[in-house]
């Protein structure tokens, strides 16, 4: 299904670390030698991420930095238009009537890397891969509503038997047992597969010896640390990608790749270290580029802790912090301090930790029965952040325990329940729509973790599933904000900033200016 945001702290786009990924910053700048030596060829987009892909292949990836790849390698339904709407991809229109039944129209003479021809049949068999218990993936991300979907998936019918079908080679029908309204939206980040190619190499397809798909780019390398992509002379829109070869880093230290960049050896970076901001704006000038985007640092509450149970508690603790020193310290100021999951121009006024202080005294917390908390973080940057809002919570009488680990553990921590609360954080890419910020903490959603319960959360998820179904972009937004009125009500999670997306581009790349340059196949080299 679609590849999900991480859910957690900004480190989770990555693996836990082992020696190789240890050695990121020697081996980049051993490259970064050889780039001085050789200079820029022409053709080469010289790109760095931010971590390892959990996997090539988009059934199975959930890294944000996974789905950063497939936008590269493979190629979706539908499109993001050159704004970050809709727009045609592998289909070339879709239709429904009534969102229960969605409709959508292939383009002619599709074919994959490979020259094979792309068909329906390819679809609706990686729809059904999708939902096989043998080969598909435990969270059925945006084809939760798919009629039969949730019984394939644990094995009750047959993947044969969902509701999704090719009527001839060139129409997919997709059946859902409740309306979903954005379906095409969804499918921006539904990529099909080659069946012919992954049944020949169940395992080893996404190798590059064996890579087929149908994207922009092709597999052609890939090494420890660094991939090599090569333009697909097949790709429905090959006569408009101008960039022949991008080699891919993966450095997952935000100030090596900085430093990577200032030097001239890289040409596209993501990410730079929040507090360094302001520095590298002195330093890169225009090259230093800043996007409006959906991404949401917040508290995970677990709300079945007893001593969060209580709203009152959640709210006063959402009282003491002081969001307008977190954003001054750690993203240069340049962020925006929230209160809602949602952007919204909602004042946040400042932090009262008296006032907390007194909330959480009504709530039966005092000196002598203080409110005692851990606060899980991945270490680095994330977990200097989370010493700032332990001393915010220490003001307000909270004993506050800060709990650093690698990514995976705070996942496993979060997944098992083994947390008062977690800072985290989720990305949503181009994804810009109010659903996409509301929809991660609705049930099927990946942020689904905190164990809010009750006629609140029930009222929440119901507006979500009315949403879902609603065609009408406007109508469906309103049911979004009404949806989270209740999560916010319930402080069921505590939002804290909503962060902008920094890319570093070099003055060889031209880049749209009004979208994140994630689709590589739009920029061009000077």
């Amino acid at each position: 299904m679609l590849c999900q945001q991480l859910p957690l702290s900004a480190g989770m786009s990555g693996i836990r670390p082992t020696r190789r990924s240890l050695i990121t910053g020697a081996g980049a700048l051993s490259l970064a030698a050889c780039s001085r030596r050789s200079g820029a060829p022409d053709g080469l987009l010289r790109a760095a991420i931010s971590g390892e892909p959990d996997s090539l292949d988009p059934l199975k990836g959930q890294f944000a930095v996974s789905a950063l790849m497939y936008k590269q390698l493979h190629a979706p339904l539908t499109e993001y238009g050159p704004a970050g709407g809709l727009a045609p991809g592998l289909a070339e229109g879709w239709f429904s009537e009534d969102g229960r039944l969605w409709t959508f129209r292939l383009r002619s003479g599709l074919r994959w890397s490979d020259g094979a021809s792309l068909t329906a049949d390819d679809i609706v068999w990686t729809a059904r891969r999708a939902v096989d218990p043998r080969t598909g993936f435990a969270d059925l991300g945006d084809f939760f509503a798919v009629s039969g979907a949730r019984a394939a998936l644990r094995g009750e019918i047959a993947p044969e038997d969902i509701g999704v079908s090719a009527p001839d080679a060139f129409t997919v029908v997709f059946r859902f047992d409740q309306p979903v309204g954005n379906f095409p939206v969804l499918m921006r980040e539904f990529y099909p597969l080659p069946r012919h190619a992954v049944e020949a190499q169940p395992e080893d397809w996404i190798r590059p010896e064996h890579w087929v798909s149908a994207g922009p780019y092709t597999l052609t390398g890939a090494r420890a640390l660094s991939y090599e992509l090569t333009r697909n002379a097949n790709f429905h829109a090959a006569d408009s990608v101008t960039i022949e070869q991008v080699r891919v880093d993966v450095i997952e230290d935000a100030a090596t790749r900085a430093r990577l960049f200032r030097a001239g050896d890289l040409d596209l970076a993501d990410r730079p270290p929040g507090d360094q901001i302001g520095f590298l704006r002195e330093r890169l000038g225009d090259q230093l580029h800043a996007y409006p985007a959906p991404i949401l640092t917040y508290l995970k509450v677990n709300c079945l802790r007893p001593h969060l149970a209580d709203p009152r508690v959640r709210r006063a603790l959402s009282q003491a912090i002081d969001r307008t020193f977190l954003n001054a310290q750690f993203f240069n100021g340049e962020a925006a301090e929230t209160l809602t999951a949602i952007p919204a121009d909602t004042l946040v006024g400042e932090a009262d930790p008296d006032g907390a202080r007194a909330a959480l005294a009504a709530a039966g917390f005092n000196e002598e029965n203080p409110l005692r908390l851990s606060l899980r973080a991945s270490s680095g940057e994330r977990e200097r952040l989370a010493v700032s809002i332990g001393e915010d919570l220490r003001r307000a009488g909270v004993v506050c325990e800060i709990i650093s680990s690698y990514p995976l553990d705070l996942h496993q921590a979060v997944d098992g329940g083994d947390y008062d609360l977690a800072l985290a954080r989720f990305d949503r890419g181009l994804k810009a729509d109010p659903d996409f910020m509301v929809q991660p903490f609705a049930i099927d959603g990946f942020a689904d973790d905190h164990g809010w319960s009750g006629a609140e959360r029930d009222a929440f998820d119901q507006l979500v599933m009315t949403a879902r179904g609603e065609l009408d972009i406007e109508r469906r937004s309103e049911l979004h904000r009404q949806a989270e009125a209740r999560l916010l009500n319930a402080q069921a999670v505590i939002p804290l900033i909503h962060e902008r997306a920094y890319w570093m581009i070099s003055g060889r790349v031209a880049a749209p200016t009004s979208l994140q340059p994630q689709l590589w196949r739009d920029l061009g080299l000077e």
